[in-house]
């Protein structure tokens, strides 16, 4: 049971140190995450180039499709799925690279496109990523065309019927200045204290009584004052009894 209390102490001094010890070089953490802020900040801007997104949505219908018929409502859901994969197929994509003359091959082309199936519904939501916004609008409603065309005839349903077919994106949507500047900060402070919380971790100098029983595992017996502070003391003394000296001096006077 003393074995378990003496632990309990021991892990105690230690958070304490580590307490201490971050308090002490705050500002320095602090500062590396605002100088980590800052290199971030400018990573963001001159390095990454800015991509927008463009996107719109299809309808998925089944063939003689009534809204009201639970068993075309669970065709659709199906249909969804199948169509994520036929409108990325390398066909598809093939029409829209010749259609639009750009300057990149079925893989390229794919790795910028992402599609999105809301739960629970017939709609599907293509999306199209690229340094030129643009250019990035004209991929998606290409896509849209060539998709719903190809889905039809492969298929033999009715074809998806486009309701958005795009807007032109203004901002871009990636990368995203804030995301990296927080990134910067959290990073930047993490590394300086961490390195601040093992240094103190691994610091065993004896700096006091409690660290010879701590670390050497002995009891103290004695203790020898440091002697700068022996000195500093007893000038503090002398002067105390010559200040007290001299009021009594200028009484007696």
């Amino acid at each position: 049971m003393n074995n378990n209390l003496y632990e309990d102490d021991e892990i105690e001094i230690d958070l304490r140190e580590i307490f201490f010890a971050v308090k002490k070089w705050f500002w320095v953490i602090a500062a590396a995450g605002l100088l980590g802020g800052i290199l971030a900040l400018a990573a963001t801007k001159l390095f990454m180039t800015p991509m927008y997104t463009a996107e719109n949505s299809m309808l998925v219908l089944a063939k003689d499709t009534t809204l009201t018929s639970l068993s075309d409502l669970q065709m659709g859901s199906q249909l969804t799925s199948d169509y994520e994969v036929l409108i990325t197929c390398r066909p598809v994509l093939a029409e829209v690279i010749e259609k639009l003359e750009l300057d990149m091959d079925y893989e390229d082309l794919k790795k910028k496109i992402e599609i999105e199936i809301p739960s629970d519904a017939r709609i599907l939501v293509m999306k199209v990523e690229h340094e030129s916004p643009e250019l990035a609008l004209s991929i998606v409603r290409e896509l849209a065309k060539e998709s719903s065309r190809y889905i039809g005839n492969v298929m033999e349903v009715a074809k998806p019927k486009i309701i958005d077919d795009g807007a032109l994106p203004l901002e871009p949507s990636s990368p995203s200045t804030l995301k990296n500047v927080m990134i910067g900060i959290l990073a930047a402070a993490f590394l300086v204290g961490g390195a601040v919380v093992l240094k103190t971790v691994l610091d065993d100098t004896i700096k006091s009584e409690e660290d010879i029983e701590k670390y050497l595992g002995l009891p103290t017996l004695s203790s020898i004052p440091d002697r700068k502070d022996y000195i500093s003391k007893g000038k503090e003394k002398k002067g105390f009894f010559e200040r007290l000296s001299g009021k009594t001096d200028l009484k007696k006077v």
